[in-house]
């Protein structure tokens, strides 16, 4: 009896325990997002084949958190002659209008595929090159606080530099993808990305915007690194870059003030001087202490802290919610990077190496620029002007960060589509 009714069971059953655990769907790939393998099953829920929506809402509350703080460290401001003629709204207003334009490029972006993106890198590229040459003209850029780095557009400014951000981000990925048989050689794969990046840094240095050529040269850097490119090659493009911005630093006067007033901002010599903004930075920050004076109590925006509403918004932050604040929007652009990195390798698993590079390249950049504002405004690192994504007050930027995120989000998409059996 007991051998007839093992040779009328099913076949299945008589195979080993290991050898049924490594029987997968057909489509199914080794990828984990967030803890769930996505496969195509019967039971698979239909919102796996959606979007990221934790990445979305992040986004979201920083840029509605941003729109508040704006409004409070700019609410002051029609009290400075300078800005007599506007009035206590302006600014929120405009920061308004421009997430409003920033939200319907990011949905034309994400309706664009990767592989678009991907043929138009070296067009994209020389605009932006177009673009940064344009700025540079007298009668066409628009000089603000000694700087030739807007485009006027009727009541609008335009900044180039951001724009260049996510053209240089495009074409490096491209190019690394190009360059993959040959990107152990020096002189076929590393210089001329090299010589690129030092015509938009020459260009960027005329106006000058030696923060946004920063980020730039990590963007490519950074790129170059994750593309496979030889560690030497690549410890000595980073040491000559080091090398380079030290260069500049000393041989710009006003540079070196800058450095001399981040190390010691309280001295009779700097804190009138190149140090008067960090050290009312550092003091707005602790005022507020723990849980901070709240929402709207801040005494350093009432025309003690410059540019409380675009590079130093993060002060206003910490004075108004404390420590609290500062540690939460910290936290949520160590999540915004991490998983928009991770959406960057889940991307390259699937041997789409263009859109993971891209991706990738898109954390790198929001998240040194972060790094970057939020040590700028905590004394961690020397004055630079650049804004933190998402929250300080500026258009450009905005438009440049919400299409940068539309993009990783069609890098999500598409890495659903192919995990499901479909195409991109």
């Amino acid at each position: 009896m007991n051998a007839a009714a093992d040779a009328l069971s099913p076949p299945s059953s008589k195979k080993p325990r290991a050898a049924r655990a490594k029987k997968r769907p057909a489509d199914e790939l080794p990828v984990r997002i967030g803890g769930m393998e996505y496969a195509r099953t019967a039971s698979t829920p239909a919102r796996v084949l959606g979007f990221d929506q934790a990445l979305i809402w992040v986004c979201v509350a920083l840029l509605a958190w941003g729109l508040v703080m704006v409004y409070s460290a700019s609410i002051a401001l029609p009290d400075n002659p300078r800005f007599g003629r506007y009035s206590p709204n302006y600014f929120v207003f405009r920061h308004a209008m421009w997430i409003g334009i920033a939200f319907v490029a990011a949905l034309i972006a994400f309706q664009v595929r990767m592989d678009w993106w991907e043929k138009a890198a070296p067009w994209l590229f020389v605009v932006s090159l177009a673009l940064l040459i344009a700025v540079l003209i007298p009668h066409v850029g628009s000089v603000v606080n000694g700087a030739r780095r807007w485009i006027a557009l009727g009541p609008m400014s335009f900044q180039p530099s951001e724009v260049a951000k996510i053209t240089v981000l495009l074409y490096a990925a491209d190019y690394m993808v190009r360059k993959m048989e040959v990107k152990e050689r020096f002189f076929r794969a590393v210089l001329p990305m090299g010589v690129a990046v030092g015509v938009v840094g020459a260009l960027l240095l005329a106006q000058p915007d030696m923060g946004a050529f920063m980020v730039i040269a990590v963007i490519a850097m950074g790129i170059l690194f994750l593309g496979g490119v030889n560690a030497r090659m690549f410890f000595i493009i980073a040491a000559f870059l080091v090398v380079a911005f030290a260069l500049m630093i000393w041989a710009s006067p006003w540079r070196r003030e800058r450095i001399f007033a981040y190390l010691d901002p309280f001295s009779e010599d700097h804190a009138l001087g190149k140090g008067y903004q960090l050290s009312h930075a550092l003091i707005a920050i602790g005022r507020g202490e723990v849980f901070g004076v709240g929402l709207g109590g801040s005494i350093e925006k009432l025309h003690w802290l410059p540019e409380a509403h675009t590079d130093f918004l993060l002060a206003v932050i910490g004075e108004e919610f404390g420590l609290v604040g500062l540690l939460c929007v910290i936290v949520l652009f160590f999540w915004l990077t991490r998983r928009i990195m991770h959406i960057g390798r889940q991307a390259i698993a699937l041997d789409r190496v263009f859109s993971g590079l891209v991706a990738q390249g898109i954390g790198l950049w929001l998240g040194f620029q972060a790094f970057i504002n939020i040590g700028v405004n905590l004394g961690a690192l020397p004055t630079k002007g650049l804004t933190l994504p998402f929250m300080s007050y500026g258009g450009s930027a905005i438009l440049a960060n919400m299409v940068a995120i539309a993009i990783v989000l069609r890098v999500d998409v598409e890495n659903r589509r192919l995990m499901h059996g479909g195409r991109t």
